[in-house]
């Protein structure tokens, strides 16, 4: 499968199973296939719980702002992609984590709110940095495995001052990056664990072990653990796209971020042709606080294709 097609199947699904899943957030589980039990019978974009039809969540939203500033600052600029942040969480979001939130108005520099709230609070080891992973995994992919790993944890330390929410996003990173190699990502698993610091290496390996369930998960999935674990072990139990995506929104919880890392996982490794146009279609990223725009399919894939081409 050709590069392009997986890096934009890593955009459009983190996107598509944001969408997805965001009207089923903080539901019981099961609540998806209950209200669709038929695979491929289509309404699955229903919208509800605020959300219209098709509409990306925070998630998604926060990924395209790393991206344009990756694309268009040449590079990783850390300030820039904390003053974007700071824009967008000033324009009062629909949805916004409240570590996120805190960290964007608490008044101190990029280089030291996350740090500061972690001091203070002790907790902030959310799934924030993960859900908006996809574009940065796909644009770092081609600098190798050091070098998307060590953006993956800068990224993440802008919002989240625990380690564990670094080591999750490098986590990620890494998966896209030998998908595009046309590597099994599931197989590579205990070579990236060996990549991870230390300190978080056991948790991670708990989680991502091919016999863990999410049901043994000992936190929330809005926590980093096991919402990554989530999003592999939907991976690893389903057999395309959309069954994958099914299955993690069944997990109820924080439906929309663990729909969203799956989408990724599993748009890069099948590729943006086994994510069904009925899905696809209605899909649409408003962009609060930049000028009322709002990203369509076309402006996705544009999106993809520049991350994937230009070098990091």
């Amino acid at each position: 499968m050709k590069w392009i097609q997986r890096a934009a199947g890593a955009v459009v699904g983190s996107a598509v199973g944001d969408a997805l899943g965001a009207p089923f957030e903080f539901g019981p589980q099961g609540a998806f296939s209950a209200r669709f039990p038929a695979p491929g019978a289509g309404g699955e974009m229903c919208g509800g719980g605020g959300w219209d039809p098709g509409e990306a969540t925070d998630d998604t939203q926060m990924a395209v702002l790393v991206a344009e500033s990756l694309l268009e600052r040449g590079g990783l600029d850390l300030p820039d992609i904390f003053a974007r942040f700071q824009r967008w969480a000033a324009a009062e979001p629909k949805d916004i984590g409240l570590q996120t939130e805190d960290v964007l108005t608490n008044g101190m520099p990029w280089d030291l709110a996350a740090a500061i709230h972690f001091q203070v609070s002790q907790r902030a080891a959310g799934n924030g940095s993960l859900m908006r992973a996809s574009t940065s995994a796909v644009h770092f992919a081609a600098a190798g495995q050091e070098a998307t790993m060590e953006a993956a944890r800068r990224i993440a330390a802008l919002t989240h001052g625990d380690r564990a929410a670094w080591e999750g996003t490098a986590i990620f990173h890494e998966l896209i990056r030998v998908a595009f190699e046309d590597i099994d990502p599931l197989a590579a698993l205990p070579d990236v664990l060996a990549l991870v610091h230390p300190d978080h290496r056991g948790r991670y390996a708990t989680v991502l072990a091919p016999d863990w369930h999410p049901e043994q998960a000992t936190e929330f999935n809005g926590a980093v653990w096991p919402c990554l674990g989530s999003a592999v072990w939907a991976l690893r139990t389903t057999t395309g796209f959309e069954h994958a995506v099914r299955a993690a929104i069944d997990l109820g919880g924080d439906t929309d971020t663990v729909a969203a890392v799956t989408g990724g996982l599993a748009g890069a490794y099948y590729g943006l042709d086994a994510i069904p146009a009925r899905w696809t279609q209605p899909l649409h990223v408003p962009l609060p606080g930049f000028d009322g725009r709002v990203l369509h399919l076309t402006d996705l894939l544009h999106l993809a294709h520049r991350l994937a081409e230009e070098p990091p």
